[in-house]
């Protein structure tokens, strides 16, 4: 029974001879909308991609349940830490992902954070609406301290972007390598940090050790009025104290991406305060980010058939 390749049609659509070529011998088994896959069961390798998720994700999971000679799984997005990706490796799969893919939008809007929050741009555009000339003090970023927690691809644009800026940027990793595009500390010494930054932006990974590093003891810390801006997980940030904070006045606002729950719950504080800017989880949906993901995996698929190092395994510093 020849392997098999689990990919959607959209793309195989979009790659179409390079994924092809990539392929080689494996036999593509393509994920239809609306059609029973024959065979799943001879998926060696599977992509799991952005057109797949969120609506057609239970179809794919169900797919890859009978295949039960997965060997590798590429995931179009960075984040891979829900139960099933950690049951997967548990199995012995490999799994690698796309990071990357969308650092660069994801980083804009971090800036767009930055720029409307700095600038009270709802104040404006209130006046706008109601076509009254209202002018108001904005906040200079210029050498006010960025700092940044998660010196990944998202975190290093960020980097970039505030320094443009001509902002001060400290960012934040577990071991810093010393090519960072900005002045980096370690992780350990985020106590120290808080206190001095204007504007905390979490681009981490969600593991045990990250999960809530934004306590109520942290946010407690930080300097009166500063902002947080969160485009990683949500279960990073203890978001009852952030809103209780947001609140007080003790934190001067937020730009949100991401939260412990997914749609943020109608009853949420944080949908009514006017310091808080609040996105979908949608910092970097963009139509070019699917492509750009797939080359990603195209070049895996090259390397996984030579038994070359594979881009962003989980796993393998």
């Amino acid at each position: 029974m020849t392997a098999g390749i689990l990919v959607s049609d959209r793309v195989v659509s979009d790659a179409g001879p390079a994924l092809r070529e990539a392929a080689g011998d494996f036999s593509l088994l393509v994920l239809r909308p609306d059609e029973t896959l024959a065979d799943p069961e001879r998926a060696e390798v599977a992509y799991f991609s952005g057109d797949l998720f969120p609506a057609r994700a239970r179809e794919f999971v169900l797919a890859l349940v009978k295949a039960e000679g997965l060997r590798w799984l590429h995931v179009f997005s960075a984040g891979v830490d829900h139960p099933w990706f950690q049951q997967l490796l548990a199995r012995g799969v490999r799994i690698t992902t796309s990071s990357g893919a969308s650092a660069v939008p994801i980083a804009q809007t971090v800036t767009l954070y930055l720029l409307a929050l700095s600038r009270d741009l709802r104040k404006w555009t209130d006046a706008q609406q109601r076509k009254a000339w209202e002018p108001h003090d904005i906040v200079d970023l210029q050498q006010q301290v960025l700092g940044v927690l998660g010196m990944g691809p998202i975190g290093r644009e960020v980097a970039r972007l505030g320094t443009a800026l001509h902002m001060r940027v400290v960012g934040m990793t577990r071991s810093p390598k010393g090519d960072e595009p900005c002045e980096t500390w370690p992780l350990s010494r985020l106590r120290e940090l808080l206190p001095q930054v204007d504007w905390l932006v979490l681009a981490l990974p969600l593991t045990s050790e990250t999960r809530g590093i934004l306590s109520a003891d942290a946010i407690a810390r930080m300097k009166p009025g500063a902002c947080v801006l969160n485009v990683g997980r949500g279960d990073l940030v203890d978001e009852t104290a952030l809103g209780k904070a947001l609140e007080s006045g003790a934190l001067g606002g937020a730009g949100l991406d991401v939260f412990a729950e997914e749609p943020l719950p109608p009853e949420s504080p944080l949908w009514g305060m006017p310091n808080v800017i609040i996105t979908p989880h949608s910092s970097g949906t963009t139509p070019a980010n699917y492509p750009r993901a797939t080359a990603i995996f195209v070049e895996n698929l090259r390397r996984w058939r030579k038994g070359e190092a594979l881009v962003n395994e989980v796993g393998r510093d």
